[in-house]
Formats: C-alpha cells, structure tokens, sequence
C-alpha cells in the first residue's frame, strides 16, 4: 500500500492530478476540497489510498492525511463506494461532514447526488462515535479564481468526469452563471451537485 506520493503537479483538474516523481507518473483521482490547495507546474504531496479490482488499480489522492482519514471512514460504511465518498468529500466541507455526523444531520448526505435516505443515515449511524478527525485540524484550502469562459469549461469538465451527462450539466452551469456573478469553481461545482 502507497502512503503518499510527492513530486512535480504536471496536470491538474478538479478531480484528477499527475504527479511526476523519479521519471513516474501517477494519474491520481481527488476531491475539490484537495484541487483548491493544488497548483499545476509546483511541487506537491498527496497522501494516497488505493483500490484493487480485477480490472484496474485506483489510486486517490488529498492534499491532507485528515481528508484521506475521512474518505477511509466514508467507504467503511456498507452502501459508499470510493466514488461516492469522492464525491461527499467535494459536495461538503470536510469540517461540516464531521458536524453532520456528530449531530445526525442526515440530510447533509442525502442532498449529495446518488444518496438515498437510507445510505445517508447509514452513514451517520456507523460513523457517529468513531474517532473522526478534530475540526481544528481542518485547513480550509485556497480558493483560486478564474474567468468564466476558463471556469465554464473546467466546471463542464468535472461533473463529466463525476458521471453527470453533459446536456444536464450545461442546463444547470448557465442556470448558476446567469444567477452569479463572481464565483469561484469550487462554488460552482458545489452548486451545481445540488441541482443534479
């Protein structure tokens, strides 16, 4: 198993990074919390965990050990994939995701796209009581602005990437620019989850 990966940022999107280190590359899928403390051609270090499966080798990647401890919590409850644990960790602050289980507040979950009821207040159930991460050591990440042509299309990307149909996308983004405007990509992203 991987502990983390350190080297040079030489692609970066808001659910993906490659980091070079030693003449390697590694294709490392990632939360938007980790993307906003990330910058392209500068060195980084992600802390990794991966996944095994028949046919691939997945390696995710966050920019602190607290968010990979919470993404471990996550996929330990029966019904969260890596996938949607990914997506919880970029639809919520990690901070509020803490909170949320601590006081049952379900409905934090259920409003992340693709859970139910049911896996939501699973989520609280097994995890209330575990020794989650402190919200002091939470580090709120940087977050970098961009035009709107260049954050359209990045924000377009990114839900494809998380599975969501591009017409839908595209519905929902103009919906979210017509309505704002000055917005970062995390706000946008963020947004659009709840629409989709």
């Amino acid at each position: 198993m991987f502990e983390y990966v350190k080297g040079l940022l030489v692609e970066l999107t808001p659910t993906s990074a490659i980091v070079e280190t030693n003449g390697l590359a590694f294709n490392i899928n990632i939360s938007l919390f980790s993307y906003t403390s990330l910058k392209q051609g500068q060195e980084c270090k992600l802390y990794l965990h991966q996944i095994i499966r028949e046919d691939a080798h997945i390696l995710y990647g966050f920019s602190e050990k607290f968010e990979r401890e919470l993404f471990r919590n996550l996929i330990s409850v029966n019904g969260v994939g890596p996938n949607t644990a990914r997506l919880i960790l970029s639809s919520v602050n990690p901070n509020l995701i803490i909170k949320a289980i601590a006081e049952e507040d379900v409905n934090i979950f259920k409003n992340v796209k693709g859970i139910g009821i049911k896996t939501a207040q699973r989520i609280v159930i097994e995890l209330k009581g575990k020794n989650l991460i402190p919200e002091s050591e939470f580090i709120s990440g940087e977050i970098f602005t961009v035009s709107n042509n260049t954050l359209y299309k990045d924000s377009l990307n990114a839900l494809m990437m998380l599975g969501f149909s591009k017409p839908a996308i595209e519905k929902v983004l103009n919906k979210i620019f017509k309505e704002n405007n000055d917005i970062n990509l995390e706000e946008v992203i963020k947004k659009a989850l709840v629409y989709l």
